[in-house]
């Protein structure tokens, strides 16, 4: 989806203009999962935040800068982390009042989709400096890895980065990057929550840093 969508993109785009492509693979520091309250059957609950696992990051890039104003570009971008619930205690607060409960630890794992992020970017001789910001489509599975069952939900978030590239041959370059990424998720069925009620589901916020290397090739 990603390269179809970098496509079009750039079909309109002056032949002169510098395109490359990369992979990527990093490490996920991930905030908890914060303000998580119920919805439907569960309306009315709300539960203390929680911690999520770090984890790797991996992923592809595909960019291209303008030849008329060298500083500003386009990229699509997609990767892939597993901040997955850790076991601990969670404290449900509702109408009766507020009770501590386990939470055994679930997976979850978070597709991150951004079609179009605009760039920034300093030339410094090999050094060049960048960032970026723009809109992701997240694509969140939680499971319950003890019965096998799960829900999964998509939705609109922020993704930013911050990184320096430094070109080890003409066409060649390694970079390394900071991504901020931000999203609300509305999950229908979230066992990891030790309070649950039929036909109701749970929401909260989502965000991520990671530290991410890798290497572009950039065409001619």
């Amino acid at each position: 989806m990603a390269v179809v969508v970098l496509s079009v993109m750039l079909s309109g785009a002056p032949a002169k203009g510098e395109m490359y492509s990369a992979v990527q693979m990093g490490y996920s520091i991930p905030n908890s999962f914060s303000n998580v309250s119920g919805f439907g059957g569960n309306q009315g609950t709300s539960v203390s935040d929680l911690t999520l696992a770090n984890s790797l990051e991996y992923g592809l890039k595909f960019g291209y800068y303008l030849d008329e104003v060298k500083w500003l570009g386009f990229e699509t971008e997609v990767f892939s982390t597993n901040p997955h619930i850790k076991q601990q205690t969670a404290t449900v607060t509702n109408a009766s009042g507020s009770t501590e409960g386990q939470v055994p630890g679930a997976s979850l794992r978070v597709i991150n989709i951004s079609p179009f992020t605009v760039v920034v970017r300093y030339q410094r001789g090999r050094l060049e400096p960048y960032a970026g910001v723009g809109l992701g489509i997240f694509m969140a599975t939680f499971k319950d890895t003890a019965t096998g069952t799960g829900t999964s939900n998509s939705t609109i978030g922020l993704n930013t980065q911050v990184g320096l590239r430094y070109f080890i041959v003409e066409h060649v370059s390694l970079f390394g990057e900071w991504k901020y990424t931000r999203a609300h998720f509305n999950f229908s069925s979230f066992t990891a929550v030790p309070a649950q009620s039929s036909g109701g589901g749970y929401k909260g916020d989502y965000a991520n840093n990671i530290v991410a290397f890798g290497v572009a090739y950039h065409f001619d």
